[in-house]
C-alpha cells in the first residue's frame, strides 16, 4: 500500500495567507488606515509602545552575535540554547536584508506622511506602488517590523514549541501597534507576516554544526 504523504499545511496557509494580502489591498488598506487616523491618531502612544518591542529584540539579536563570536574564538561548543539563541539571530539579520530588497522592489506608498513631506494616503490620497522607485517615502510594503518579529517567531515555532503560544502573540502584537499607530496598511503587516515566517522557519530547518571550533 502506498504511503500517503502528508498534507501541505504550511503551502496551503502561505497561499491562503497570499490571498488574504490581495484582498486587504483591495478592500481593507484604506477603510482601515482612515479609522486609524480619526480614532488614534492624538492617542496612539501605547501602539507607538508595542513596536518598540523590536529595539530590545534586535539588541539581543547583537548580543547574541558577540556571544557566538567569542565561542568561536575560544573554540567551545554552543550547546542547544546556543544554537537556537544562533538560530534566530540568523533570521533576524537575513529577515533585515530581505525585507528592504522587498521594499525597494514594491515601493509602496505610506498610509500617512512620515519623513520628507512623502506622499500618503492620507494628506495626499496617494495609493498604490512604484517598483523600484526607491526613497523612504516608498517603502511601506512590506512591514519591516512584522518581518522581523515574525522571522524570530517563525524559527522559535520550529525550534522550540512550548514558546508557540508567545510567539503567537508577540506576532498578533506588532501588528496591532502598526496598524493603531496607522503605521501600515493591513497587507503590508501580512505581507512582513509571510515573509519573515518564512525565512525564519527556514532557517530553524537549515543545516549548522552542532560545535566550531577555532581552526574551522
Amino acid at each position: 500500500m502506498p504511503t500517503q504523504k502528508p498534507f501541505p499545511t504550511g503551502a496551503v496557509l502561505a497561499f491562503a495567507l497570499l490571498g488574504a494580502i490581495v484582498t486587504a489591498y483591495v478592500f481593507l488598506d484604506r477603510p482601515l488606515a482612515l479609522f486609524a487616523f480619526g480614532n488614534f491618531h492624538e492617542s496612539r502612544g501605547p501602539f507607538v509602545a508595542i513596536t518598540h518591542f523590536l529595539d530590545w529584540m534586535e539588541a539581543a539579536a547583537v548580543a547574541s552575535l558577540v556571544w557566538a563570536s567569542w565561542m568561536v574564538a575560544r573554540g567551545k561548543p554552543f550547546g542547544g540554547k546556543g544554537l537556537i539563541a544562533l538560530r534566530t539571530t540568523l533570521a533576524l539579520f537575513l529577515a533585515m536584508g530581505a525585507k528592504e530588497l522587498a521594499k525597494l522592489a514594491f515601493g509602496r506608498t505610506w498610509p500617512e506622511t512620515w519623513t520628507g513631506g512623502n506622499p500618503s494616503f492620507i494628506r495626499d490620497g496617494a495609493y498604490g506602488f512604484s517598483p523600484f522607485h526607491g526613497g523612504a517615502g516608498w517603502s511601506s510594503f512590506p512591514s519591516g517590523h512584522e518581518t522581523l518579529v515574525c522571522a524570530v517567531a517563525g524559527c522559535l515555532w520550529v525550534l522550540t514549541p512550548r514558546l508557540r503560544p508567545l510567539c503567537v502573540v508577540a506576532a498578533l502584537a506588532m501588528a496591532v501597534g502598526l496598524l493603531g499607530a496607522d503605521y501600515h496598511w493591513l497587507s503590508d503587516v501580512l505581507a512582513g507576516g509571510l515573509m519573515g515566517w518564512m525565512i525564519g522557519v527556514f532557517v530553524a530547518k537549515l543545516e549548522l554544526p552542532r560545535t566550531v571550533t577555532a581552526s574551522a
